[in-house]
């Protein structure tokens, strides 16, 4: 199971995943939205609070969050993106403070109500 839950409310969420389903061309991941019945029941299941600010990465029968999330994301991705990975030895209380400042501003980037509409081989990578 490698599965990403996201904030389905947020345009920079949304982007990022329209950012790794482009890069990811071994379809790796799979996609939630935390908000979604099988993304709270994911949380719960992994004992994240359900007011998580942060991208989710759940790979096997771990979980992880905020910076160290999204460096494993991008270790998987197509192009240079895997280059970030080695970020992870720099201690994570410095990666999650800018981690952090970017997911409080990134409702300043807009709400939505809607999204893309997913083609049908996007469509089949969303957990629902």
């Amino acid at each position: 199971m490698n599965i990403i839950l996201f904030d389905g409310e947020c345009h920079f969420c949304d982007a990022s995943v329209q950012f790794i389903i482009k890069r990811d061309r071994n379809k790796y991941f799979k996609f939630a939205s935390i908000q979604s019945d099988i993304g709270k029941k994911l949380l719960k299941e992994f004992q994240v609070p359900e007011t998580v600010d942060s991208l989710v990465f759940i790979e096997g029968k771990q979980c992880y969050v905020k910076s160290t999330a999204a460096l494993k994301v991008a270790r998987r991705l197509d192009g240079p993106w895997s280059l970030f990975y080695p970020f992870l030895f720099i201690p994570s209380f410095l990666r999650d403070a800018i981690y952090d400042i970017v997911a409080k501003n990134r409702y300043k980037l807009g709400k939505q109500n809607e999204c893309k509409i997913p083609t049908k081989e996007e469509l089949e990578r969303f957990i629902n």
